[in-house]
């Protein structure tokens, strides 16, 4: 309902926080609604694994972040690929799908994870897998979420794929942290007497269920991708008549004054 007020509102002002001529092209669309997902699956792994590895494994606070050291090197390494090789030749509409489905494989793993994994393969292998699909996703997606724009609304473009992934993130943590808050409680419903194996066990149940939230987004994002994203062929031959159009544009004498 706030969306709708805010889209309606943004129609009639007469000068927009969001101008929604931004968001009429397919790709920059799509890439918004790419940076919202990955944002949220994001923010749901940077959640539930912290609290997996310290309240289930007892790691502590310096092993909890050299354990996430794994994924961030993959996704810088995806992201240098990615950005330099990959995107150029293949575009958002092959590179973001991609990056979902290696995102919504490392969840379904996670879902896995019992109070007796190891670290190394338990959760070494999804949170490489995890970086490998996030450094394919946002590159494109952020690329093409400011690519073509018109000059005058550059600073907004820019402005909304960092507020779109902060949003995502938003959403996540409190849709997450209600559905796994509910099937902690409902798991220790019905294994009374709680005693503190069951209590640790509903954890896990609830933070697997947390995934398997965050595996349907990316899976639900990998769709959206696939069929919102042009081909990368229509996506240049568009931004080619765009850069085209501006510059003739800007040429075209003004008409002399009425007198002059």
């Amino acid at each position: 309902m706030l969306l709708v007020v805010f889209v309606l509102w943004q129609t009639r002002a007469s000068h927009p926080l969001l101008p929604l001529v931004i968001l009429r092209d397919r790709n920059r669309s799509a890439a918004y609604a790419s940076v919202v997902i990955a944002g949220a699956g994001m923010f749901g792994v940077f959640l539930f694994v912290t609290y997996y590895v310290q309240a289930t494994l007892h790691y502590s606070p310096i092993q909890t972040g050299v354990a996430f050291l794994p994924m961030i090197g993959m996704l810088v390494l995806s992201a240098q690929l990615g950005t330099n090789l990959f995107v150029p030749r293949f575009g958002p509409k092959i590179m973001v799908p991609i990056g979902m489905l290696l995102a919504t494989t490392a969840m379904l793993f996670f879902t896995r994870l019992d109070v007796h994994t190891a670290y190394a393969p338990g959760l070494l292998v999804p949170l490489m897998l995890m970086g490998a699909g996030m450094g394919s996703i946002m590159p494109a997606s952020m690329q093409t979420a400011t690519l073509g724009v018109d000059r005058q609304y550059a600073g907004v473009a820019g402005a909304l794929v960092n507020t779109s992934q902060q949003v995502g993130g938003s959403i996540s943590t409190a849709l997450l942290n209600t559905l796994a808050a509910t099937a902690l409680t409902d798991y220790l419903t019905s294994h009374a007497p709680v005693t503190a194996a069951v209590g640790a066990e509903a954890a896990v149940h609830g933070y697997a269920t947390a995934y398997w939230w965050c595996a349907a987004f990316f899976a639900g994002g990998a769709v959206l991708a696939a069929v919102v994203f042009r081909r990368r062929n229509q996506g240049l031959a568009l931004h080619t008549a765009h850069q085209h159009a501006a510059p003739a544009a800007e040429a075209r004498p003004v008409p002399e004054a009425v007198g002059a």
